[in-house]
């Protein structure tokens, strides 16, 4: 899809991504196949990733979309994420580091037990019970907390799945943001 052939309230989103980026993301042009669902897919994706009264920061969520990203071997979202995890965390390794292997990763233990949490509601979600929440608890996190890690890991989970049945690749920006410093 072209942005020529979008329609405006659409076409008007991407532009200003454009400019903020430098770049279109494939995933708006590709997902702008049927708008209908574009809108609901990015009104959703705001609601949960641009929260402002979340105890999760900005940085906790794009480690939690890279970390289940790759549990779900979704090229695209490990890389575009990742990059926008490098930029939060101010950390050029991150990235790489919780899409291999959270658990060794460099980050703290709150961090762990987040993404512990996450990737039980990926993999197991049936299987949650009071003892994941003690566990978050025990690092601060509230049940509205658990919530968002919950919604960022469940929205993410849909994601990885369309980005493969659509083949879509990562934009060759992507690789180096958050590794080098920008021009």
């Amino acid at each position: 899809m072209e942005l020529k052939d979008l329609p405006e309230d659409i076409a008007t989103r991407v532009l200003e991504v454009q400019e903020k980026s430098g770049f279109v993301p494939n995933v708006f042009l590709t997902f702008a196949r049927r708008p209908a669902e574009w809108r609901a897919f990015f009104a959703y994706h705001d609601a949960i990733m641009l929260r402002e009264d979340s105890g999760l920061t900005k940085g906790d969520r794009e480690m939690i979309v890279t970390t289940i990203s790759a549990a779900n071997n979704c090229l695209y979202c490990v890389v575009a994420h990742g990059a926008i995890l490098r930029i939060y965390e101010k950390k050029p390794t991150v990235a790489d580091q919780v899409a291999i292997n959270y658990r060794t990763a460099d980050i703290t233990a709150r961090q762990r037990a987040m993404l512990d949490f996450a990737t039980k509601v990926n993999e197991r979600a049936y299987e949650i019970d009071d003892a994941d929440f003690e566990a978050l608890h025990a690092h601060g996190f509230t049940d509205e907390d658990a919530w968002d890690i919950a919604s960022v890991t469940a929205f993410f989970g849909l994601s990885n799945r369309m980005a493969g049945v659509a083949g879509m690749m990562p934009n060759p920006e992507f690789y180096l943001m958050g590794r080098i410093p920008r021009a």
